[in-house]
């Protein structure tokens, strides 16, 4: 059986998910067969496994780090938020369908089997899990059906390690407010504690060490300095998604759609010097980039909705018949289309006009398409005709399925019309041929030299883990947490 460590933090967006895929590194490299769990996370970047079921991605990403292939044990139970008060519940891999927060609150603590045997079949095949929480195990009123924090813990008996955030202040309310909040039993599963994102001199920082170890009567194992670094982040709260204007002499805008899903597929541009990539959320923020994506959606058709409302509808139609390029993957290439119609309301129902941009519509069923897939780009004119012949890979992830009328842009679907393409792929970007080919389109389109060499997102993404795993390892003490594993909990 494994022997395991959990990572729990003081609240979202403290760095656990990272923190896990270092570990992951780490432990790999010592020599021992490693993977991820976290039994449930709420997240719009998810990802398809090779036996086609869907995790989040962070768990995709520890799992790479960890040298192995993604499994749905990995991440029993990911809700995908459909509205402010409700998410599509994936359970195991698999769609259950939609459910409204309280009705999912009722029923959660009957996915704890699910839960236990996951975790039960990843225990017999690994040495180490490292187990990462979700937001913070002192959500007092969340507590008593907790399945994700010290719920877990006290059911898998495992010793957790907590980590605040210094960057955005608080260090000392993060930490001891949080243990001083847990019960106990709780705070005596706490073996340690991590501070992350620190800048600067870390020997200015002992007498916090003291104070917290003081305060808690628990070791602080690490201090881990901020890592400037390229790996994707999780979901809504990267601060990716803040950046509204372009940095570089190559503007990339992507639109910020409410229930924008699987933006990592637009990371790799941001590898390329002189290449930035900005999200829109307002008409005035548009401009004249030089390419447009319409990235995926979790509620296409009320995202569609809010972009009519909103103006940028309209800008985008100014733009694209600027002849400017545009590009729109899952929602947005549905989006895209003349028509989207949902008539078993696997949304909210009814039929919608499209941008009308591509010659296509498409249709909503029960039954999501969850897939790997690969091929070709096909022959092209206009601006993409830079990609033709170039090789892809990536996965499917959708509900509903479009016909189209127009030239096929890839040897599996997808749509081109002029300068307007899309099509389903997540991760269409990451081979070095298509960003390369796209980017080097773009700076000639400007009289400019282009980038010499090309970027391969999944060769960028092992450099950038075994960054974070040396950094990670220089500053906490794994000889401790190795012997905290070893006593168990």
């Amino acid at each position: 059986m494994a022997k395991a460590i959990m990572i729990q933090g003081t609240m979202s967006n403290v760095g656990k998910s990272l923190l896990t895929a270092a570990f992951c590194r780490i432990f790999r490299q010592n020599g021992y067969r490693t993977a991820p769990f976290k039994s449930q996370n709420m997240a719009l970047n998810s990802y398809v496994t090779p036996d086609g079921l869907e995790i989040g991605r962070a768990q995709a990403l520890q799992a790479e780090a960890a040298g192995i292939e993604p499994s749905a044990f990995m991440n029993p139970i990911l809700l995908k938020p459909t509205t402010d008060v409700g998410s599509q519940v994936i359970v195991n891999g698999k769609s259950r369908g939609n459910m409204r927060a309280a009705e999912y609150f009722r029923h959660k603590k009957e996915l704890i089997p699910e839960i236990m045997a996951a975790y039960q079949t990843l225990s017999e095949q690994y040495d180490i899990i490292v187990i990462e929480g979700a937001g913070s195990p002192a959500e007092l009123n969340l507590k008593k059906d907790d399945i994700v924090n010290m719920g877990l813990a006290q059911m898998l008996h495992v010793p957790v390690l907590m980590t605040g955030d210094i960057d955005c202040g608080g260090i000392f309310a993060q930490l001891l407010g949080t243990l001083n909040l847990l019960d106990a039993n709780e705070q005596k599963l706490v073996k340690g504690l991590l501070v992350n994102r620190f800048r600067g001199d870390v020997s200015l920082f002992r007498d916090g060490v003291s104070i917290l170890e003081e305060y808690s009567g628990k070791p602080v194992l690490g201090i881990v300095p901020y890592i400037s670094h390229h790996l994707e982040d999780e979901d809504s709260l990267s601060s990716r998604l803040q950046q509204k204007c372009s940095t570089g002499v190559i503007d990339i805008a992507v639109i910020h759609l409410n229930k924008i899903s699987n933006f990592s597929d637009f990371d790799v541009f941001s590898q390329y010097p002189d290449v930035s990539v900005r999200y829109v959320s307002e008409p005035a923020q548009l401009g004249i980039p030089d390419l447009l994506i319409l990235p995926g959606s979790k509620s296409t058709i009320s995202d569609l909705k809010i972009l009519r409302s909103s103006g940028l509808e309209r800008a985008i139609l100014a733009y694209a018949k600027r002849g400017m390029p545009v590009f729109g993957i899952c929602g947005g290439y549905q989006m895209l289309g003349s028509e989207i119609s949902d008539p078993e309301q696997t949304e909210c129902g009814g039929t919608i006009r499209g941008l009308g941009l591509l010659p296509c519509k498409t249709v909503f069923h029960t039954e999501k398409t969850q897939k790997q897939t690969s091929g070709y780009l096909l022959k092209q004119e206009g601006f993409f005709a830079c990609l033709s012949g170039k090789q892809f890979q990536g996965y499917e992830v959708h509900m509903g399925t479009t016909e189209s009328a127009g030239m096929p842009l890839t040897d599996c679907g997808g749509t081109v019309s002029g300068n307007i393409a899309g099509c389903y792929i997540h991760g269409i970007f990451d081979t070095a041929e298509v960003s390369g080919s796209l980017v080097q389109e773009l700076f000639r389109r400007r009289g400019l030299n282009p980038p010499a060499s090309q970027t391969d997102r999944k060769t960028e993404r092992c450099k950038q883990l075994d960054k974070l795993a040396d950094a990670v390892r220089n500053s906490v003490d794994i000889p401790a947490i190795m012997k905290i594993m070893e006593d168990g909990a």
